[in-house]
């Protein structure tokens, strides 16, 4: 009876996030597993909640088919390019998902505690429960914060404005309040009943109300300098990349949709995550071509390439970063932003001497070495940022460029390794959260898109479609001021922490 409900709550919580899912199906998602977790078994009253080992095998079945349903994309990356077997492929998209679901499964582990010695008001702690594990999943190890609950509801607008105030987390602990709430109704009667409900309505409507205005309001929409922004999506093949004769194709390919950009008014030129079919600074020729590009158009160009790092020692030795050039119209280097966050199994291997399993994907993977440091790009005399590919969804790098003076948020990225699943949807979404997050105008440019602006209520001014050759020129506004969340950072999370510590402390056992 019990497993039944947490698979159903898996399912739903998968179907919560682009591209097949909606964003209803979150607001009732935890609600099968909050009542297996109780124990429920009909008889009023009575919430015996779950043995320890029960409690975090449910919350483990909720999240395998929750991230299975997510993160199923992986499989298909490393078996492509990675050049494993399907079945092992597969295998290892499931040991990622399964390493995912600790994080629910801890939550269910304490929720099922603080049930035992609370009964049903115990279900009032999970909105802080699930915050705090979801959390420590962004951040453990480096972090994998790959579709946060809070993120299912970054279309639905007036909701999504709360994140200006308490950031992803803090709307993650909405929507596990709701679901909270709806289980508290189901497992009580009476007077009980009602006030979950009702408080529960009133809660939601203010968060909606406020949103609404704040929206309609616009102001950020009208402050600060504009700027004209080109974002170019070659739509170039993950096969094309680095195949012999297809350089100058491709290198001709952004020169003209950069001539293009500027011809309609781009006064700044970003393209995407290693766009150039060479290694910027390691090929004379083409570094020079780039950088007559620059003086030709006299605009700022923004573009990914590798950069190659050479270590003094004996032997010596070299470091490869995932890199960010920044072009003056001059045609001098700027800045050069390296990528901090890597993407695991991507660009570096965890765990390399344990994964002997795989070693067809550690063998044909050259490690990047991460960045230590955010950089800010100064174009046209104020200051912007970039972060490279996955990076976007690290609420607290973007929020770290804000803090360091950014007044325009850009991303570029390669997401041609996803082909048409879902994750250039999540991606895309995942960056459009930042954008309300920071009260900040949001640029992407993606390599087989999805490209686009963000404004800086989550509303998407335009963005392309996948798999197409697209140069989008857009109007943003470079702003300084400051959301409440740019300020205060995850606080939401760390008063979690510290509510369920006090809870798990203080919360007696029934007797």
């Amino acid at each position: 009876m019990f497993y039944p409900l947490a698979l159903a709550s898996g399912v739903l919580l998968a179907l919560s996030f682009p591209r097949f899912g909606h964003p209803a199906f979150a607001w009732i998602a935890l609600v099968p597993l909050l009542i297996a977790l109780s124990g429920w078994r009909g008889r009023a009253g009575v919430l015996p909640g779950q043995s320890p080992l029960r409690a975090f095998g449910l919350g483990l079945a909720a999240g395998v088919v929750y991230f299975v349903g997510t993160i199923y994309w992986t499989g298909t990356v490393v078996a492509t390019f990675g050049g494993l077997a399907t079945p092992v492929a597969i295998f290892a998209m499931v040991l990622l998902a399964l390493y995912m679901a600790l994080f629910p499964a801890l939550t269910a582990l304490v929720t099922s505690r603080l049930i035992q010695r609370a009964g049903s008001v115990g279900l009032l702690c999970v909105p802080a429960a699930w915050v705090a594990t979801e959390f420590f999943r962004g951040t453990l190890f480096g972090g994998f914060p790959w579709v946060p609950l809070g993120n299912s509801q970054v279309t639905v607008l007036p909701v999504a404005q709360l994140a200006s105030v308490l950031g992803v987390y803090g709307l993650s602990a909405l929507v596990a309040l709701v679901n909270a709430a709806i289980a508290f109704a189901l497992l009580t009667d009476g007077r009980r009943r009602a006030l979950a409900v009702v408080g529960t309505a009133v809660v939601l409507a203010a968060v909606g109300s406020w949103g609404a205005l704040r929206i309609r309001d616009g102001v950020l929409t009208r402050e600060g300098a504009p700027l004209r922004v080109g974002l170019l999506q070659g739509n170039i093949r993950q096969e094309d990349k680095w195949k012999a004769g297809e350089a100058r194709r491709i290198f001709t390919t952004y020169v003209a949709m950069t001539r293009d950009a500027v011809r309609r008014g781009a006064q700044y030129v970003l393209w995407p995550e290693s766009a150039t079919p060479f290694m910027f600074e390691e090929d004379d020729a083409g570094e020079a071509a780039v950088r007559d590009l620059a003086r030709e158009m006299g605009v700022p160009i923004l573009f990914g390439s590798d950069q190659v790092e050479r270590v003094s020692g004996t032997p010596a030795a070299i470091r490869m970063y995932n890199a960010a050039f920044l072009l003056e119209p001059s045609g001098n280097t700027r800045a050069v932003y390296r990528k901090i966050h890597l993407v695991p199994f991507g660009e570096f291997i965890p765990g390399k001497q344990l994964l002997s399993f795989v070693s067809p994907l550690v063998q044909s993977l050259g490690e990047f070495a991460p960045g230590t440091a955010m950089v800010m790009l100064p174009v046209n005399g104020h200051l912007t940022s970039t972060a490279i590919c996955y990076e976007v969804v690290y609420p607290s790098l973007i929020r770290q460029a804000v803090e360091g003076g950014s007044e325009l948020l850009t991303t570029i990225t390669n997401d041609a390794w996803y082909g048409q699943s879902s994750a250039p949807h999540q991606h895309f979404a995942m960056a459009s959260m930042r954008a309300i997050e920071q009260g900040r105008y949001l640029a992407r440019a993606a390599n087989t898109g999805i490209s686009g602006v963000v404004d800086p209520y989550g509303r998407i001014v335009r963005q392309s479609a996948l798999f197409e050759q697209a140069g989008l020129v857009e109007e943003v506004r470079l702003l300084t001021s400051r959301t409440i969340y740019s300020r205060i950072g995850d606080a939401v999370a760390y008063v979690s922490m510290a509510l369920i510590a006090a809870a798990l402390l203080t919360v007696r056992r029934r007797t």
